[in-house]
């Protein structure tokens, strides 16, 4: 780190809150729009069954990015409590949904601390931002570590998120657009791994082994 080599407590859930907002307005808005439609009385009876599909459509998305969210930044659990993985596929599946990006879960399922799933679901994300036009995340659990392969037209990683992961970045600079690779790499120190992100060719990897 150039400066900072952890945020504080405050700055960090601040940031965190921020990033979780940010996933959740969009369908949140969406919910608020349909109901205006559906109310407007000028609106005919195709209108409302179209709004009252757009409202059914955002709760779901707002209901799938809510419980990621709680899981990947949340507590989710008391203190050393152990997430079946394969629970934890069918949340990451329902968030990231069918239209975009195809998701391959292969981690084993088995219970495993919390903390391992969060980095999990975190590296997950940085999967899906590796990926501007879509493709296919493939997700396994190797020994103690975990692999995520992102694959699609144009994979690339960001210079910003690559400076986080690397431990480069100043972090009194950190927004709440790179709050979160600056996160999955907490969380992999944690639990003394190594959190790295890579390009394999056409294909970008993170990769979370024993440090």
């Amino acid at each position: 780190m150039t400066a900072l080599t952890r945020l504080s407590d405050l700055d960090l859930s601040a940031l965190l809150c921020s990033r979780v907002c940010h996933d959740v307005i969009s369908p949140v808005g969406a919910i608020a729009n349909g109901l205006e439609l559906m109310d407007d009385p000028e609106n005919d009876a195709d209108m409302k069954a179209s709004a009252l599909d757009m409202v059914r459509s955002a709760a779901k998305s707002a209901t799938a990015k809510l419980k990621f969210c709680r899981i990947a930044f949340g507590a989710a659990g008391s203190a050393g409590a152990q997430i079946d993985m394969g629970e934890a596929g069918d949340i990451a599946k329902a968030f990231v949904g069918e239209e975009k990006i195809k998701l391959d879960w292969q981690v084993p399922r088995e219970n495993r601390p919390k903390q391992d799933v969060k980095l999990l679901l975190n590296m997950l994300l940085l999967a899906i931002d590796a990926l501007p036009r879509g493709g296919v995340i493939t997700m396994t659990g190797e020994g103690n570590g975990f692999v995520v392969k992102a694959k699609g037209d144009r994979a690339k990683i960001k210079e910003a998120m690559a400076s986080v992961i690397s431990g480069q970045t100043d972090l009194a600079t950190l927004d709440a657009r790179l709050v979160q690779p600056y996160y999955a790499r907490v969380l992999s120190e944690a639990q003394n791994m190594k959190l790295s992100m890579a390009m394999e060719g056409d294909d970008t990897v993170v990769v979370a082994a024993a440090a």
